[in-house]
């Protein structure tokens, strides 16, 4: 295996947003493939992040540094993998919810959820129900990831999943709920299909639904 994957993933660990792209680059002239640079380099990066993260041995300023190499890595990349045909492991429409106005932990979970393969529509935050709708019309997303950092606004995350299921479309998508104050049994009474308690968390749930965890 190319030494290049170690020190992609070595480079993603260590947040350094300068050193990962120039890897991809370096790959991709090495004749590398677009896809075995997410698979053997990027995301062992990301996951050992996640590893880490959940020990307790890296923290969140660590883990956003993580996440803007991974960020940097993939503009390059990802034009490359849409060239290649390369089929990510699935699609995810996330935001934080109407009236919230916190995306920390949301980007977080996005870019966590990148890291492991999946194409991220990030809605931003302040996210009413119909641009949920809209986006799993327009998108097809296997996921639908919702936010919320205020107790005033997780009602707005079951009147999302309620207007989801009005709207005919709550068999095409699981869904995933998280954020400061909501818990598992706050996910269960609203509908959701799973919650996800930080970055971490999320990707894996997200990966479970789609069968690759």
């Amino acid at each position: 295996m190319s030494r290049t994957y170690e020190r992609l993933s070595a480079a993603i660990l260590e947040g350094d947003a300068e050193k990962a792209p120039t890897l991809v680059e370096k790959g991709l002239k090495e004749g590398l493939a677009a896809k075995d640079i997410l698979d053997n380099g990027l995301v062992p990066g990301m996951n050992e992040v996640g590893v880490r993260f959940k020990a307790g041995d890296m923290f969140v300023p660590e883990v956003l540094m993580s996440a803007d190499a991974m960020q940097a890595s993939l503009v390059i990349l990802r034009p490359e993998l849409v060239a290649s045909g390369a089929k990510l492991i699935g699609k995810i429409v996330m935001g934080t919810v109407k009236g919230d106005l916190h995306d920390i932990g949301k980007n977080l979970v996005g870019m966590m959820c990148e890291g492991a393969g999946f194409e991220v529509i990030d809605l931003g935050f302040n996210v009413d129900p119909e641009k949920f709708i809209d986006a799993i019309k327009e998108h097809q997303p296997d996921i639908v990831g919702m936010s919320a950092l205020l107790t005033t606004t997780m009602r707005a995350m079951a009147q999302t999943i309620k207007a989801v299921e009005e709207a005919g479309l709550r068999d095409q998508v699981k869904i995933m709920v998280g954020g400061a104050p909501v818990d598992a049994a706050f996910a269960e009474r609203i509908g959701a299909d799973g919650y996800g308690s930080n970055g971490p968390a999320g990707s894996d749930l997200a990966k479970k639904f789609v069968g690759a965890a």
